[in-house]
């Protein structure tokens, strides 16, 4: 007799995109770094290296300040958002790498111009919304020159 079938621990299929599984790992950030990541997507467009740069800002490895680039996180969701929501209505897939698929294709038909981290952390707070508004809800007012301090800080010699 064999034993019961678990989905929720089944291995990616060899057909599935890597980006995929990277999808799967950025749903699982919570709210702050999700919106870090956003904010520093707009710098560096490859989701592996932005969530480790996100890690290591965050652990102060890395001279960058977490707070202004959840900031820019926070303006870019708020400007994003309201396309992502307009996109087509789609069905519920059931499986996460499914639902990952579709909401890759939702935001990259809704916001012209991303680059493959944007696309990545922008769908991750779009499947874990609920969470992202609250933590970005509007009584939050991005800091002054945020987005220009984090640019400088990047882009330094």
């Amino acid at each position: 007799m064999s034993e019961p079938y678990d989905s929720r621990f089944t291995l990616p299929s060899v057909d599935d995109a890597p980006s995929t599984e990277a999808g799967v790992i950025l749903m699982g950030l919570d709210a702050e770094r999700l919106l870090a990541g956003v904010g520093l997507a707009r710098i560096a467009d490859e989701p592996g290296l932005v969530a480790l740069a996100v890690d290591q800002a965050r652990h102060d490895a890395l001279n960058l300040d977490t707070d202004a680039l959840i900031e820019v996180g926070i303006t870019r969701w708020r400007a994003v958002r309201p396309l992502i929501e307009a996109g087509p209505e789609l069905t519920t897939a059931g499986s996460l790498r499914k639902e990952w698929e579709q909401t890759t294709a939702r935001v990259t038909a809704t916001v012209a111009g991303l680059g493959p981290a944007s696309v990545a952390f922008l769908a991750a707070c779009w499947l874990r919304r609920e969470d992202v508004d609250k933590f970005a809800e509007p009584g939050r007012t991005p800091e002054k020159g945020s987005a220009r301090d984090v640019l400088s800080q990047v882009f330094a010699d």
